[in-house]
């Protein structure tokens, strides 16, 4: 494989514990106050395209206009003050790096949330590429449009990347694409569909040492 292409909520940074708590206690009982959403039919999705996807599902009580700004301060707040990294990412990147293998971003969020993690982390010079669902005109996650523009930014055949996704959607998305699929199990998930993955891991050790054998294998 010649390209690794991170998710980022959950896999580059701890943050889906937060999230979760912010829209199960928070946001969900006063958008949907009538219903219960299981969180994982919208993980991994645009945010502004939950919205979308709740009040088609559902209906919703609030505007789509307080859900972008009660998520974006919440975004602020998160990535500012609460996220940690995912040890040992750094070596990571750099061991990818040296050995020839592309690194990019491919994340449901906005530029905006995203360089708030990368500065945070002096992460600026990391990635050969990073990418947002807002740069794609397509559908969010778990359709595979972020992934095929994804390979195609970064110039490799989609069979060539290797995707590390923890969500449902982000998996599918990725599989779709015709794309290995590393998944990271995280709690904040629950028991999930991991069947389209390729492999799937739960520490952080464990993930780096996946992605590092699915990428030197192909270099041998």
């Amino acid at each position: 494989m010649t390209a690794v292409l991170f998710d980022m909520d959950g896999v580059l940074v701890d943050s889906e514990d937060y999230w979760v708590d912010f829209e199960e206690d928070d946001l969900l009982p006063d958008a949907v106050p009538h219903v219960y959403v299981d969180l994982n039919e919208t993980s991994g999705m645009n945010f502004r395209e939950i919205y979308d996807y709740l009040d088609a599902e559902y209906g919703t009580a609030i505007s789509r206009d307080e859900w972008i700004d009660r998520f974006d301060e919440m975004a602020r707040e998160v990535y500012t003050d609460r996220v940690a990294l995912l040890p040992g990412l750094r070596d990571l990147l750099t061991d990818l790096r040296e050995g020839g293998v592309t690194v990019a971003v491919v994340s449901s969020s906005p530029h905006d949330w995203i360089d708030l993690v990368l500065d945070r982390f002096a992460l600026v010079d990391a990635f050969d590429a990073v990418i947002s669902a807002d740069d794609v005109d397509g559908a969010s996650k778990p359709a595979p449009d972020v992934y095929e523009y994804a390979a195609e930014r970064v110039g490799e055949e989609q069979s060539a990347c290797v995707a590390v996704e923890d969500s449902a959607n982000g998996i599918e998305a990725a599989d779709r694409a015709g794309m290995t699929v590393v998944a990271y199990r995280i709690p904040a998930h629950g028991e999930i569909d991991y069947s389209r993955a390729d492999a799937v891991v739960d520490e952080p050790a464990a993930l780096r040492e996946t992605i590092r054998d699915r990428t030197e294998s192909d270099r041998l």
